[in-house]
């Protein structure tokens, strides 16, 4: 598949003579796909000597206290046994907050500032080494800042264990789908997959592509900051495009390109989870459910969609697994006849069907999104936020009460 897939993404990637020399360099790097097994755990060591580094030139660079001040300092201010960061015991370990095939995460605190935080503790086999997803995600999360993606703070490296500490977001959209069900507000629907927007824009500028959206995977804080989690499948986008697995994506959310065999893909691949996200938000329960297996999945997909051709998907047919007698001739659907809710919102169903186009070339771009009229009722200043500028600083901005009335779950038509 093209790179240039995307509406709105033709500039994301292009050939290195287009892309300025200053950044020539970094593009380079990435075009054998991800780096070296041994190149991403020094990454991972250096995380621990940068932020050494930085307390030993606090140390040295602070004034002397004079004698006085230092007697009525307290002893764990001065030892020489003071909490670092990269180091295990600056952490406190409070609750477990889930455990999964091979990492456990844990509620914490850092011993360093007093702040809550996550620690994800990955357990390392000796005869296995480091798992690799946890060396992709330490080495892309180092390089992300942005209030929309959670933020990296330490990683501890021991001999049975590599913990990567993360700040503390106290629930995620899944969790509070399950607190709001049969649909969410409609203006927190908005604010929500506004910040999802924000930080895939983001992450897809810099060529990475996350590969595994689900509610799940998108954090929510108290004040309603929503930020993408769980880099475990993402991956450094090359240029120009290389072949990469099927088997990413969690199936209620993997769109059918990937369903139906391609490992060619770029941004639109995320985008596709993207509108199922927004209809579950909207409507209260997944877009497409299934239940069995990748050929029911599909067919959840072209029962309201329409089963593809090559008129309608240029390249259907030369996807692995498609075959023209495998699925009945299904005709495509208004989307608000599948989930009415989204008949409600102004522009709401407009945009979900641009999301959830089966031909990947034709699905909507982050950035291109974020301009879509859905959006037109937000206040013109969330566009000029800076990365790291929450949109919740913007005084009119905040989450609504999520009201009962919503409470009941509602059914589909397929």
């Amino acid at each position: 598949m093209s790179t240039r897939g995307c509406q709105g993404s033709d500039s994301l990637f292009r050939p290195l003579d287009a892309i300025p020399e200053e950044r020539r360099e970094r593009v380079q790097r990435t075009q054998s796909g991800f780096q070296p097994f041994d190149k991403c755990t020094s990454q991972v060591k250096r995380v621990h000597s940068e932020n050494n580094a930085c307390i030993n030139a606090k140390s040295t660079s602070a004034p002397a206290e004079s004698p006085k001040l230092r007697r009525h300092s307290s002893p764990s201010s001065v030892s020489p046994t003071s909490p670092k960061f990269g180091k295990a015991d600056s952490y406190e370990k409070l609750e477990k907050l889930g455990e999964g095939s091979y990492a456990t995460v844990y509620k914490g605190k850092s011993k360093v500032h007093g702040k809550l935080v996550a620690l994800k503790v990955i357990r390392l086999q000796e005869e296995e080494g480091t798992p690799f997803t946890a060396i992709r995600e330490a080495s892309l999360l180092k390089g992300l800042k942005h209030v929309n993606i959670v933020l990296l703070h330490d990683i501890i490296h021991t001999k049975e264990t590599l913990t990567l500490v993360f700040e503390y977001v106290y629930t995620d959209l899944g969790q509070y789908m399950v607190k709001h069900p049969g649909g969410l507000h409609p203006e927190n629907v908005r604010l929500f997959l506004f910040q999802l927007l924000r930080g895939l824009s983001y992450i897809h500028q810099r060529f990475i592509l996350h590969r595994d959206l689900k509610p799940q995977n998108l954090l929510i804080s108290e004040n309603g900051e929503l930020k993408l989690a769980d880099f475990g499948l993402a991956r450094a986008k090359s240029v120009p495009s290389h072949t990469y697995s099927n088997e990413v994506v969690t199936l209620w959310y993997r769109p059918p390109d990937v369903l139906l065999g391609s490992t060619e893909y770029s941004t639109c691949l995320d985008m596709w989870g993207v509108g199922c996200i927004f209809i579950e938000m909207i409507q209260g329960v997944a877009a497409f459910p299934g239940m069995k297996d990748v050929q029911d999945q599909l067919e959840r997909i072209f029962l309201v969609l329409g089963t593809p051709s090559e008129e309608t998907w240029c390249g259907v047919q030369s996807l692995p697994h498609y075959r023209a007698d495998r699925f009945p001739v299904y005709s495509s659907k208004k989307l608000r006849q599948a989930w009415n809710r989204l008949g409600h919102v102004d522009h709401a169903e407009d945009l979900a069907s641009r999301f959830l186009q089966c031909s990947p070339k034709k699905r909507l771009s982050a950035q291109t999104a974020l301009q879509h009229q859905y959006f037109s009722t937000l206040t013109a200043k969330l566009r000029e936020l800076t990365d790291m500028t929450s949109i919740f600083i913007v005084q009119s901005v905040k989450l609504q009460t999520e009201s009962n009335s919503n409470n009941k779950p509602n059914t589909t038509n397929h």
